[in-house]
């Protein structure tokens, strides 16, 4: 029974859902999902405590993600589906993980959707003062719920040029540091390798240091998920999903360490502050007018891009929950347009929920919501990885013909892929800043997983 698959048309039957979404609608959701504020502001406390190993931090949090997100492909690919690897949780593991993957991630993406409309409520306030910030953050949410609930393009326009505008914005800044770099520019000399060996070497703080680098970003490549819940609305989602899967990884890898290493040597790594943006420091240094400026805009629609794409998997997963029985069935619903309004809806009021928490108690209560979802990427990888584990053999064996995408060495990388999500947790319950995200989360995971079990109890006890 195990063995076997449903037929893709079988699956293609029962997805309701519009297929409105281009192929470079994917392609762009896939390299802006996740380039948001941690990269621009965020990186500066990596760099601050691993020096210039922040570029092996990077490759070492960013060869993992291409991994997790090498074995999504795969399955998406092979069994496209709006809930991605929560049904493939499910498939593989049972009922309980995909329910239990399922609920996290939608968690996870309405609690840290507060963090991002807060955070571009606060840079419009600045711009406008006479709107509260409250006010904004009420703007933000009506705006992209409305977009949200008309048909998906309208989702997938809105994230293809959010997403070409933070690329854009990462192109030029490259091209500007690397004229920077050869002395190319105006009143500019050529940089050498001073900064990077420089101010203690390369390696200032050592490998510690790197690993240290290594829990400050790796979750900054949460996000890339979202490609392939929004293949299963597309035109030719196994096709689609492998295209975007393909073509993200490796541009985002490059921007993400292209940026750190020209960051690291046009500017002595010691000279960075935490708060401040490492990209605004680099072009005030270079004397680009009004770099702060420039850097807040594309903070601000990097903030609103991943509102965007968190509101629209939050909406897709909790349907795709009410599709297997494991959410109620009234989030079903389905406009005319194949749009789940109430999935939407239902996503948006716990996000109000979450804004309004983190507006009023953003140091009490909306700290430990946001604590209890810090560390929760860990298990939805880890799932990931293990549903790939026990789905790839019943692939090859029932329908090979469905492996348009492979998993590198499987099963060798995979395992691997495991291990070092292992050391991270290991890692964070060393460290005194990363210990209480992570058991908040563990406490967060332990209670949906007895809910799961209690469920499964419940229904084994009904078959009898």
């Amino acid at each position: 029974m195990h063995d076997a698959l449903p037929p893709v048309a079988e699956t293609a039957e029962k997805e309701p859902l519009s297929a409105g979404l281009k192929q470079r609608h994917l392609t762009m959701l896939g390299l802006g999902g996740v380039i948001g504020a941690g990269l621009f502001v965020g990186s500066g406390a990596g760099i601050a405590v691993a020096g210039p190993g922040i570029v092996l931090s990077y490759l070492i949090a960013g060869a993992l993600a291409m991994l997790i997100m090498r074995m999504l492909g795969e399955m998406s690919a092979a069994m496209p589906a709006s809930g991605a690897f929560s049904v493939h949780a499910e498939r593989a593991l049972g009922r309980w993980a995909g329910f239990s993957v399922g609920w996290l991630y939608w968690f996870l993406l309405v609690v840290v959707l507060a963090v991002e409309a807060t955070g571009a409520a606060q840079i419009a306030h600045g711009w406008v003062p006479a709107v509260p910030q409250w006010g904004w953050v009420l703007v933000f949410m009506v705006v992209f719920t409305t977009a949200n609930l008309a048909a998906v393009k309208n989702f997938g326009e809105f994230e293809f040029w959010f997403a070409a505008l933070k690329v854009t914005a990462i192109v030029l800044f490259l091209a500007l540091s690397l004229l920077a770099v050869f002395g190319v520019l105006p009143d500019t000399e050529p940089v050498g390798l001073a900064n990077l060996t420089g101010q203690g070497g390369f390696l200032p703080h050592g490998w510690s240091g790197v690993v240290s680098g290594v829990l400050a970003v790796v979750f900054a490549f949460g996000g890339l998920e979202v490609v392939t819940i929004a293949a299963a609305e597309s035109d030719d989602p196994a096709r689609a999903v492998g295209r975007a899967v393909r073509s993200a990884v490796w541009r985002i890898l490059f921007f993400y360490v292209g940026s750190m290493l020209v960051i690291v040597t046009v500017l002595p790594w010691s000279s960075m502050r935490p708060g401040k943006s490492p990209y605004v420091m680099v072009l005030d240094h270079i004397g680009v007018p009004g770099a702060g400026q420039i850097m807040n805009i594309v903070v601000f629609v990097a903030l609103l891009s991943a509102l965007n794409a968190n509101l629209y998997g939050a909406s897709r997963m909790v349907f795709s929950l009410a599709e297997r029985g494991e959410a109620p069935r009234g989030l079903l619903k389905v406009s005319g347009g194949g749009v789940p309004r109430r999935a939407v809806l239902a996503s948006v009021a716990f996000g109000f929920v979450s804004v309004l928490l983190n507006l009023k108690w953003p140091d009490s209560v909306f700290l430990y919501l946001l604590n209890s979802v810090g560390a929760v990427l860990l298990f939805v990888w880890g799932l990931i990885a293990v549903s790939q584990l026990r789905l790839r053999p019943r692939i090859e064996r029932a329908a090979p013909e469905r492996l348009v995408l492979r998993m590198w060495a499987f099963p060798y990388l995979t395992w691997l892929a495991l291990a070092a999500m292992g050391a991270v947790i290991v890692l964070m319950l060393t460290d005194d800043t990363a210990r209480p995200q992570l058991l908040w989360s563990a406490g967060a995971t332990a209670a949906v997983l007895v809910v799961a079990g209690a469920r499964e109890l419940r229904a084994r006890r009904a078959r009898r």
